[in-house]
């Protein structure tokens, strides 16, 4: 038998169907994957950087470092003394970029 039947109505044709839950999370296999971006990344502090320079460096404008510096109070006393190897939260700015 072919496509349809001795009744010539058309067969059910179920070669698109996978196997799974009608409950389960839909299929996105066939959507572009969209990447996700960190609310913040992460900067080593290198010799010789200040919370302006990196702010400069991360954002544009060396003002910036006030934010850096709220990010990372939990490890920073004084925001005039980094040290190398610190590992600092630099936080995205509203508009979406570092």
């Amino acid at each position: 038998m072919g496509l349809f039947d001795r009744k010539k109505k058309p067969k059910a044709d179920f070669s698109n169907v996978r196997s799974g839950s009608s409950t389960s999370a839909p299929d996105t296999r066939d959507e572009p994957m969209v990447p996700v971006e960190p609310a913040a990344t992460r900067y080593t502090v290198r010799q010789g950087d200040t919370l302006s320079a990196i702010a400069k460096r991360e954002y544009g404008d060396a003002g910036a470092w006030r934010r850096i510096y709220e990010a990372n109070r939990d490890q920073i006393d004084n925001p005039d003394l980094i040290h190398p190897g610190q590992e600092l939260t630099i936080p995205k700015t509203k508009g979406g970029a570092s």
